[in-house]
């Protein structure tokens, strides 16, 4: 294949993919048996807007190429008006071409979707990969991954690098000193969020036993407190926390079990103000006299406060 002849050609042009080999020789035996059915279009100054094809194809075909000028103030839009359409593009191309070519600081996106007949979403996903990821608004345009691909690609990195934004403003707020570790390359931004994990995990369980440690003192356990004995390296925190458990499962035990015998004091009352009242009988002695010492012992005291 011949080279074009030396045209300028308008960059918003050239961000249509050329034909293929084939597909070029095939335009240049329809332009050789059938004639050029359209002119190619230069602007004022001979800057070609559209044909590149049909100019390489005349040549391949020994065909004089057929001009026409344009005059009027809107080249991008006679390219993209005479290329969108009428290539085979997909709808992900012709969004990328859209993005490229257009500046959207002067009308919005719904403007350039209206104007073009495109999708709203698939020219703000076809932005969105121009603006964070060049490369792959290049692959699109070409047509070597799709606009969904690419799009998913720019949002998967951008959902990515909030993470790390947000695992790094954890550190800088809560630790400080590991935040500076990463930056300074001392620690992976994965492993100072680990030990900040561990650090939250060892405080919640401080707090932890630092609370059953004031129940227990509170209920009159003569027993050292936990906390000591984690500060004096006899227990770790992790251990110190499951003994504290131990205590709080053993005292709601306790209570419970407490709460049932004095419910069955309460349901036989009647029995202890019976015996308060006829005190020295034969009676009471007989019940008395049934119990075993420690029950005896508890119906005497019971009957004082009735």
């Amino acid at each position: 294949m011949q080279k074009e002849p030396a045209l300028k050609i308008h960059p918003t042009a050239t961000m249509f993919p050329k034909l293929g080999k084939d597909e070029l020789h095939d335009l240049a035996e329809s332009i050789k048996t059938d004639g050029q059915h359209e002119p190619i279009v230069l602007d004022a100054d001979g800057v070609l807007l559209d044909g590149r094809n049909r100019l390489a194809a005349c040549e391949i075909a020994g065909v004089k190429p057929r001009f026409t000028t344009y005059t009027g103030k809107d080249p991008k839009g006679v390219i993209l008006s005479h290329n969108l359409y009428r290539r085979h593009i997909s709808k992900g191309q012709q969004a990328m071409i859209i993005a490229i070519a257009r500046s959207f600081s002067e009308h919005p996106l719904r403007h350039h979707a209206k104007l073009h007949s495109i999708s709203l979403t698939r020219l703000s996903n076809a932005t969105t990969v121009l603006q964070h990821a060049p490369h792959l608004a290049e692959q699109v345009r070409i047509g070597a991954i799709s606009l969904d691909a690419a799009y998913s690609t720019v949002r998967d990195n951008k959902a990515r690098a909030a993470a790390i934004q947000a695992q790094y403003a954890r550190l800088r707020e809560h630790a400080p000193d590991l935040a500076e570790q990463v930056t300074e390359g001392l620690l992976t931004l994965d492993d100072a969020t680990a030990a900040l994990d561990q650090r939250e995990h060892e405080e919640r369980l401080r707090q932890s036993v630092k609370l059953t440690d004031a129940l227990r003192l509170a209920d009159g356990d003569p027993a050292p407190p936990l906390v000591q004995l984690v500060e004096q390296g006899e227990i770790t925190w992790s251990e110190g926390h499951e003994r504290a458990e131990q205590f709080l499962t053993h005292r709601r035990d306790a209570i419970h079990q407490a709460q049932q015998a004095l419910r069955v004091i309460a349901e036989n009352w009647a029995a202890v103000q019976d015996l308060a009242d006829r005190p020295g009988t034969p009676y009471a002695r007989d019940v008395l006299g049934g119990l075993t010492p420690e029950a005896r012992s508890l119906a005497l005291s019971l009957t004082t406060l009735v």
